[in-house]
């Protein structure tokens, strides 16, 4: 599995920004693809996700101005970032979850990181 962020940059206040992610090569197994931001000095959470079964998880911060979708194909995630806050800084990194059957058959689970893309909302 791979994962081919884009989208970010810089904006202002009240600006919109989007981002992308393409997961390619075998996804079968890919149950969640989903958005997370890591800020200076704080941990990285989720922002928003989309399970195989459309089921959607916004973090309550960004619920309102935050939409994550699916493009064209199943496997192209947009995140789309409206009225965006100085709070919203951060390096945001797609995820990809991922179920596969190991050695003994149980089926576990695995993620797959992006490369960060910078999001800087100016006030």
């Amino acid at each position: 599995v791979q994962l081919q962020a884009s989208g970010g940059g810089l904006a202002q206040t009240g600006r919109s920004l989007r981002l992308s992610c393409t997961v390619s090569g075998d996804t079968s197994g890919v149950t969640v693809i989903g958005w997370y931001r890591q800020a200076p000095g704080k941990e990285r959470d989720l922002v928003a996700s989309i399970s195989r079964t459309n089921y959607i998880l916004y973090r309550d911060s960004v619920k309102g101005r935050f939409t994550i979708s699916r493009g064209k194909t199943r496997n192209t995630v947009h995140l789309q970032m409206n009225n965006l806050k100085p709070e919203d800084t951060a390096v945001y990194y797609c995820n990809v979850e991922e179920d596969y059957s190991d050695y003994e058959g149980d089926v576990e689970s695995r993620d797959y990181w992006g490369k960060g893309t910078q999001v800087t909302v100016s006030s």
